[in-house]
């Protein structure tokens, strides 16, 4: 069973790529399982003898999603007799502390981190000062390698890859001073900026078309429409869907993205 968020189709690519090498079933998105739940719900599932659980998400901050933390946080497997439990990490450079963080959130549902990699994708942050956006060369590079390495996981996890110090393929992007940036840096990011009471900078400019494809891709509900044009509110996750999904390029953050380019991966329709 797959389970995966992604705000630009970085994520959701891996996981189909997963879910069509391995036989598995549709991947399932997390977003949609929390509203389902409703506040304070349980996201319940059951799995097959041996059937492996796999989470597949982008990397914020130097740690996982907050939309994966909230939805690991409600989590709850019935029956668990051992399954292997792996996450596959989407990244632009690093991942810093992610795997560990990720293991402890799992280990408060008593499940286990059985391995981690990570998987090299077009950047697409790019509400700071700093980031943004590869050059057409870079993401072309990355989405080039990206088949290899993705099957590479696939391959491992048929193998049934044991944890990180055992044998098997591993591939996870560490990067340097990640204790700094995943223990200091994240939870500054998901408290102000990621946080349940977050506001944004976002606007929209007269070039909105009102087709409110902000609205429906955001998953936390913070963009509304009102009067044919978004509105946003708090909740906001930063998962970029927004800006970089607009087809007309209507939304900036702030006034620093108004020379910014934009990705959504190119298979993401």
């Amino acid at each position: 069973m797959i389970f995966y968020f992604s705000g630009t189709g970085n994520s959701l690519w891996v996981a189909r790529q997963l879910a069509r090498s391995l036989g598995c079933s549709e991947p399932v998105a997390v977003a949609d399982e929390i509203r389902k739940a409703g506040d304070g719900g349980v996201c319940e599932y059951a799995l097959g003898e041996g059937e492996p659980l796999i989470l597949v998400f982008p990397v914020h901050s130097w740690g996982p999603a907050v939309m994966m933390l909230r939805f690991v946080s409600r989590l709850h497997i019935r029956n668990y007799g051992g399954q292997p439990v792996y996450a596959v990490c989407t990244c632009g450079d690093t991942c810093g502390m992610t795997d560990s963080i990720l293991s402890a959130a799992l280990a408060r549902r008593g499940l286990p981190l059985t391995a981690c990699w990570s998987v090299r994708m077009p950047n697409n942050y790019l509400l700071m000062k700093g980031f943004g956006v590869d050059t057409d060369e870079v993401a072309a590079a990355k989405l080039a390698s990206a088949p290899h390495v993705t099957e590479a996981v696939a391959e491992a996890i048929r193998k049934g890859c044991g944890p990180a110090g055992g044998t098997g393929y591993r591939h996870y992007l560490t990067g340097t001073q990640p204790w700094l940036k995943s223990h200091v840096i994240n939870p500054l990011f998901r408290r102000f900026l990621a946080g349940p009471d977050s506001r944004t900078k976002f606007h929209v400019s007269d070039a909105c078309i009102g087709c409110g494809l902000c609205a429906r891709v955001c998953p936390t509900g913070a963009v509304t429409m009102s009067d044919g044009h978004p509105v946003w509110g708090r909740g906001c996750v930063q998962c970029t869907a927004c800006i970089n999904r607009c087809p007309v390029r209507a939304i900036d953050w702030g006034n620093i993205t108004q020379a910014q380019g934009r990705y959504r991966h190119p298979e993401l329709k």
